[in-house]
């Protein structure tokens, strides 16, 4: 820590790949050495507690997962374990779930066979990442021209950045699945050798979703208005939403909902039907939805 301060870093990242994996230590330690600095938790749940309670939290951001892969199973698997933190309400300010760094940009990993993300994976990736205020940590080539116009659009989106950003008492999270389960991976990869929680050891085998997946935050503190992403992990299909089915909204004839598609920065309407229906939203892809009341 004194090398640390010495050379003026203002972040740090514990690692699970190391072997000084006692979190309370290093936050002892830190807070000794001088004001305080980021604390990424990569740790890996390897000493007791092994994740955030009410009170405990030594760290700002903290992994829920194994690390994330250039493939699209590998990031809807790690997403369902930011999910699962977010429904016990341990993602919060100064102490966020973190399903591993953005694949946006990336066509390949250290691990052999990825081949990166399609368009319609990498916007799904950015909008599921962004819903349920993960981090968003870059970590594409930069300095490549070529990728970084393709991307710009896309992580540049302010009114996407404006849902990652705002909190208002929930970090987002899923409400609604379908019935229909289809296999993304032979393989778990976010499952890890040393598992955040005693309680979630996380399955070594498929990685096997429901085929529509529905998520949402809110986004004032009344909870009557929300940002939606349906999440299509299946083939080209119409995704549909009943307002009644998000926490806090309340849309009806005699108080409609308004609804943006904040991909494309685009008003589509006063829906006063209770519903709204994504046309041919297709494999892998997302619709990404501001429903606020009109």
């Amino acid at each position: 820590m004194k090398a640390f301060r010495a050379f003026g870093f203002d972040s740090f990242k514990l690692d699970g790949c190391g072997a000084q994996t006692d979190m309370q230590l290093w936050d002892d330690v830190i807070k000794a050495s001088g004001k305080a600095v980021l604390v990424e938790n990569c740790h890996w749940g390897s000493k007791v507690p092994f994740k955030p309670n009410a009170t405990w939290c030594p760290w700002n951001l903290y992994r829920t997962s194994g690390d994330v892969r250039a493939n699209y199973g590998s990031v809807v698997g790690n997403l369902q374990t930011a999910i699962s933190y977010a429904a016990q309400n341990l993602s919060t300010p100064g102490c966020w779930a973190y399903p591993d760094m953005l694949e946006v940009g990336c066509f390949s990993t250290p691990f052999s066979g990825d081949k990166g993300l399609t368009v319609a994976e990498t916007r799904s990736h950015f909008g599921a990442w962004a819903i349920v205020s993960s981090p968003l940590t870059l970590s594409h080539d930069v300095n490549n021209d070529t990728v970084q116009d393709a991307v710009w659009p896309l992580i540049s989106n302010k009114e996407v950045l404006a849902v990652n950003q705002a909190y208002f008492g929930f970090s987002g999270g899923a409400f609604k699945a379908s019935d229909n389960i289809v296999q993304l991976d032979t393989v778990n990869w976010a499952a890890m050798t040393r598992n955040m929680t005693d309680e979630q050891k996380l399955a070594t085998g498929p990685t096997a979703v429901p085929d529509a997946q529905y998520l949402y935050k809110p986004m004032n503190a009344q909870g009557s208005a929300a940002a939606v992403l349906l999440m299509n992990h299946g083939n080209t299909t119409d995704l549909t939403v009943k307002f009644s089915d998000v926490p806090g909204l309340v849309c009806s004839a005699a108080a409609p909902c308004k609804v943006r598609d904040i991909w494309n920065h685009k008003d589509l309407g006063t829906q006063a039907s209770g519903s709204f229906t994504a046309k041919a939203v297709g494999g892998h892809d997302a619709a990404f939805l501001m429903v606020s009341p009109a």
